[in-house]
């Protein structure tokens, strides 16, 4: 039975793939899975843990096919996306079509792998603090994804400077395991890049408003601010409070993993939060 509390549908984002996710979009949204390879020139899904160049393609689809499973209950009444989840929730709202969506997932993920520099790193600290750490380098705040959970980005030269700040304060820090400094200035040409790729997609009203990770408020300019977020930071504590402000009272993670269910229960405790849904047959 679907519930009747406000709702919002959540699309994550890189750093959220799962064993069993090919088999869900084979078995879901099988066509998703021929033209992602299409795309990739290779089965995206075979080679994950390789490249940013082939994870963003295979999450999205599997974003997509754990929408397939919920659509027909859930009736939200506004999307959002991690980071690569936008585009999925964008393309969910029908504001994108799909075809072109998984044009313009292998292409993100292809230019933000090409631009190689740099380095993230994840902290457990306020965002405050994280803003000390960074003070005087060239990193930047890239996520803030939880009140005590910020990511850092920026020239491998800055990231040492602030793993060594850390471990002075004894703050927890962790390499994330990227390419480049995603969300940061270091991503400048892939934005570029990737706004020229926009440029010739086709693009409606959204028929649900998304949220933009950026701004926390729904998109207005879609490639704009599509091409902007690859260098901009992901306010995802900012994009859940809009939600709530909106009376969302309930968060529908659709996959795959569960990275963002963790994070809105760790920024608001209150809510409900509901995870992806299993193809009968997958996953076990």
């Amino acid at each position: 039975m679907t519930s009747q509390a406000t709702t919002a549908v959540l699309f994550p984002g890189q750093g959220s793939q799962t064993p069993e996710m090919r088999e869900l979009v084979a078995r879901v949204r099988p066509d998703l899975l021929e033209l992602a390879c299409e795309e990739v020139g290779s089965d995206p899904f075979e080679r994950v843990e390789e490249s940013t160049a082939y994870a963003q393609p295979a999450i999205f689809c599997a974003a997509l096919a754990g929408w397939e499973l919920v659509r027909s209950r859930e009736f939200p009444v506004a999307l959002a996306g991690h980071s690569l989840g936008e585009l999925a929730a964008l393309v969910a709202a029908g504001a994108i079509g799909e075809s072109d969506g998984v044009r313009l997932a292998a292409e993100r993920g292809r230019l933000m792998a090409e631009a190689r520099s740099g380095a993230m790193l994840a902290v457990r600290a306020s965002y405050e603090e994280a803003g000390e750490l960074v003070a005087g380098t060239e990193a930047v705040l890239a996520n803030h994804n939880a009140p005590r959970q910020v990511v850092i980005a920026g020239p491998e030269a800055a990231i040492a400077t602030v793993e060594q700040r850390c471990r002075e304060r004894a703050i927890g820090a962790r390499r994330l395991a990227v390419s480049g400094a995603f969300h940061s200035p270091l991503m400048a040409e892939a934005s570029e890049r990737f706004a020229a790729v926009l440029a010739e997609i086709e693009v409606r009203e959204p028929g649900v408003p998304v949220i933009c990770g950026a701004t926390a408020a729904p998109f207005s300019d879609v490639r704009r601010e599509l091409a902007e977020a690859i260098v901009r930071p992901v306010r995802f504590v900012d994009v859940v409070a809009e939600l709530r402000r909106r009376g969302v009272e309930r968060f529908v993670e659709v996959g795959p993993g569960r990275v963002l269910q963790g994070l809105v229960r760790r920024i608001d405790a209150s809510v409900e939060t509901v995870g992806p849904p299993v193809a009968e047959g997958v996953g076990g």
